[in-house]
């Protein structure tokens, strides 16, 4: 294929998959050649981690090592201190800046991978080397989201293809995990040299990546009060929530796993209710949970993931941006009610389905709405900005869950209580501000009719609603 300003000729990858009514996959689309470089990119970082999980976080005993969780968390936060005010900005400055984001943090943790090694029994540069690998992974994470745009016909695709881009996240994490897990027989060395090389392969693939962002160009006025508008402020709270619920689900159920359970007293009482007595309530052991609990809850926790990135497209042909959303607090607030109704691994495995499954769904929707509303030359600095209150909120979530300590009972009824009350302000909020961001359905029209005393309840409505 010859270049649009003529040249040489350029490889134009493998030839097309075929499909029952043409070509199903063009490797030389551009979003094929973005899925490509993504996959590639997070297989590098599952490798890397599992590398690093006994050094950075395995180890922490959360029954008596506090202080040491919470330095992780603000581990975990602090690149967002370099990607928000700074690196966001200088991607939207530079020709090409976010394809040569993406190029430039595959090649960085490329470097970083192969020096790991030297430190992979715990010198001096672990944490810092570690630290850049954080910095670089969030800084794609941002090029990647900013790029999206410009690899779709329409707006109206965006959903799909970011749907498409977290299923190859989960896909290429979970393929990567075999060989990582070979290479480790060998130790942490090999892991990492793996990861390296994981990363060298992803760096070629994002320079074949395009980038047709003018980048002379500013944004109207127009469009950036757009993104500081009340509705897409309204959706960034719900999808903040949705994080916050993410990390406290993610620590309840660590620290809920390495100390003795709580009883059962839900299944107790059940069973008494309905005269099985004693015959109903499980066996609950004197230790820890059994290992393979935490296998089943991640296990869970990847298939919730994965399921609401594929059902994600199917969702956005139905309902628009908000409603998704509002499904997606809804779905966290329902697993959370399983998570305090049902015993043992089986409550938990729910809670985390659910959570994983409401936050994928609802961040396919909200990425959506802040690409189609970006300007081209300002989208990396409003992901940065977005997802570094995304992070922080996560923070703030798994700091409460380590804080507390509360069992996985009493853990869910929180989450319940305060999904419900996020639905309920979030339905609120979207129906009194635009029509676009207006749940479907009668209760919707019925809120914005008591908002708005003057509106009556069919009026207010639209006529596909």
């Amino acid at each position: 294929m010859q270049p649009d300003g003529g040249g040489p000729r350029t490889w134009d990858g493998p030839p097309p998959l075929p499909g029952p009514h043409g070509p199903a996959v063009r490797w030389n689309d551009p979003f094929a050649r973005l899925a490509v470089a993504h996959a590639l990119s997070t297989a590098g970082d599952a490798v890397v981690a599992i590398a690093l999980a006994n050094t950075l976080f395995f180890q922490v005993d959360p029954t008596d090592a506090r202080g040491r969780v919470l330095l992780y968390l603000l581990f975990t936060m602090a690149p967002f201190a370099l990607v928000g005010p700074f690196i966001g900005p200088a991607m939207d400055r530079v020709p090409g800046g976010h394809r040569l984001v993406i190029l430039a943090s595959a090649l960085g943790r490329m470097v970083i991978a192969f020096a790991l090694i030297s430190s992979a029994d715990g010198g001096l540069l672990l944490f810092p080397e570690a630290f850049m690998v954080l910095v670089l992974g969030k800084t794609y994470q941002v090029g990647k989201a900013a790029l999206v745009p410009t690899t779709v016909r329409s707006d109206g695709e965006l959903v799909e293809a970011n749907s498409k881009l977290q299923l190859l996240s989960g896909l290429a994490g979970a393929a990567a995990a075999i060989p990582a897990g070979l290479a480790s027989l060998v130790g942490p060395e090999a892991v990492l040299a793996l990861g390296g090389v994981v990363f060298f392969a992803a760096s070629l693939a994002a320079i074949r990546v395009p980038d047709p962002r003018k980048p002379t160009e500013r944004s109207e006025p127009s469009s950036a009060a757009e993104l500081n508008s009340l509705p897409v402020q309204t959706a960034a709270a719900a999808m903040s929530w949705l994080r916050g619920v993410v990390g406290f689900v993610s620590f309840l159920l660590a620290f809920a796993l390495r100390r003795p359970p709580d009883a059962a007293p839900v299944g107790r009482t059940v069973g008494e209710v309905v005269g099985s007595g004693a015959d109903y309530v499980p066996n609950v052991p004197d230790g820890p949970y059994p290992t393979w609990y935490f296998g089943a809850i991640v296990v869970a926790a990847v298939v919730g993931g994965l399921a609401g990135s594929a059902l994600a497209p199917r969702l956005r042909a139905r309902a628009r941006e908000g409603a998704i959303l509002t499904g997606s607090m809804v779905v966290v607030a329902l697993s959370a009610l399983l998570g305090l109704v049902l015993p043992g691994v089986f409550g938990m495995m729910f809670l985390s389905a659910g959570v994983a499954a409401g936050a994928a769904v609802g961040k396919q929707a909200f990425d959506a709405l802040v690409q189609a509303g970006a300007p081209d030359v300002d989208r990396g600095r409003v992901f940065a900005r977005f997802e570094s209150q995304f992070q922080l909120v996560w923070v703030l979530g798994a700091a409460l869950a380590v804080f507390l300590r509360l069992g996985v009972t009493a853990g869910s009824f929180l989450v319940l209580v305060g999904g419900v009350l996020a639905v309920g302000f979030y339905v609120m909020a979207a129906a009194g501000i635009d029509p676009k961001f207006r749940p479907p359905g009668p209760m919707a029209r019925r809120l914005v009719s008591t908002i708005r005393p003057g509106t009556s309840p069919r009026s207010s409505g639209r006529a596909d609603a």
